[in-house]
């Protein structure tokens, strides 16, 4: 059972180590997502009822045991949005964790406690995983560096599923030589790079609260771009549609029939967001599948392996913790109009906490074709801020 806000991460009585102690993780602290599995420990993904309903894991997630045989310590598991449905990190059953980089502010979710426990320096890395937004959202509200892979890179079994063909585990660091680490043993480092061809989508852009993009363009480094819209003569909302039939239909589909047995007492938006999803018809899912197609071809063809997308991760920093339900919709549909471009399409994403506003941070997104992993990590350090710009 994790603790109720804070702290935001339950602690094994006794760190998880593997057979590598000298692995490239070696020494490393790991908090775990609440929606991993590890052997011997109960899986609760935000939800009371899933916990006592599944009880103790009797296997361990391939990414976990990845990361224990690189030499890393998973010290605990950490709190996240109840069955990863949300994005603000506001858990009704558990409360909502403190995001350490603006006390005053929602931490993001669904995998909150992730990124407030690297904000704090309770440990080197977070896993969380990332389906809508999940890692690269609470990245940009932590002022920390939030990581989704390409989708497939990793394995998402024994993670409890969302969106299957959205799902994948994710991570948070403090720094980028900590996450180009965590990628290192995931996947090998291309052995020769192209020149880098940088896209600013004006439509991408103009999504974000016009102080935020100031912000953002002010601490820029000076590269050449192009600025043409990532969409041209179409309009993005559209794309949010078919995200959210698809993924909503994925979700009943995966999480229904428990959801229809169990009953489990979620809070609001959580609960509105589940029948919603119960509703939504098999025909409306194929005309989202098609739509989806027809997204993927696009950025397949318009991202080639040497462009890398440059974008606000949010449209705005993180909402206040007291703002209302109905405002932190709103905010949730604006951000996953941005974030679900990557996600429609499989295509790897990195957060860069670059500069502030309004007292917050605020994130800068590297987008770019799928395998493009290492490239968007390294290609992160032209972006890296300086201290002063974080202040």
């Amino acid at each position: 059972m994790l603790p109720t806000c804070d702290p935001f991460i339950a602690r094994f009585d006794s760190p998880l180590k593997g057979q590598s102690p000298s692995g490239a993780l070696a020494g490393l602290r790991v908090g775990v997502k609440d929606g991993f599995d590890i052997a011997g420990h109960v899986t609760g993904a935000g939800c009371p009822e899933w916990g006592q309903f599944h009880g103790a894991a009797t296997t361990t997630s391939p990414v976990v045991q990845v990361l224990l045989d690189a030499g890393a310590e998973i010290i605990g598991k950490t709190q996240m949005d109840e069955l990863a449905y949300s994005l603000m990190g506001v858990n009704a059953r558990y409360g909502t964790p403190l995001n350490p980089a603006a006390q005053d502010r929602v931490p993001g979710g669904s995998s909150s406690g992730s990124a407030a426990s690297v904000a704090a320096g309770l440990v080197d890395i977070g896993l969380g995983s990332d389906t809508g937004g999940s890692v690269r959202l609470p990245a940009s509200f932590c002022g920390v560096y939030g990581w989704r892979p390409t989708h497939g890179l990793m394995s998402g079994d024994s993670l409890v599923p969302l969106a299957p063909s959205y799902d994948t585990p994710g991570f948070f660091t403090r720094d980028l030589m900590t996450m180009a680490t965590v990628a290192s043993v995931f996947q090998d480092a291309p052995a020769t790079v192209k020149p880098i061809k940088f896209w600013l989508p004006s439509d991408l852009w103009s999504l974000a609260e016009s102080g935020v993009s100031a912000a953002l363009r002010d601490a820029l480094p000076v590269v050449d771009h192009r600025s043409d819209p990532i969409l041209p003569d179409g309009d993005l909302s559209d794309w949010l549609g078919a995200f959210r039939i698809h993924q909503g239909y994925e979700i009943w589909q995966t999480l229904g029939p428990w959801i229809t047995q169990n009953q489990p007492d979620f809070g609001p938006g959580i609960r509105e967001r589940f029948e919603t999803a119960s509703r939504i018809t098999r025909q409306d899912f194929d005309r989202a599948v098609e739509k989806r197609c027809a997204i993927r071809e696009h950025l397949e063809k318009a991202i080639d392996p040497a462009t890398i997308l440059v974008f606000p991760t949010s449209p705005g920093a993180a909402p206040l913790r007291s703002t209302q339900q109905s405002d932190l919709e709103l905010f949730r549909n604006a951000a996953l109009t941005m974030l679900c471009v990557a996600g429609h399409a499989g295509l790897p994403q990195i957060s860069i906490p670059l500069a502030t506003y309004t007292g917050a941070p605020v994130g800068l997104s590297l987008a770019g074709a799928r395998g493009a992993d290492h490239l968007l990590i390294k290609t992160a350090q032209i972006f890296e801020p300086k201290p002063q710009d974080r202040a």
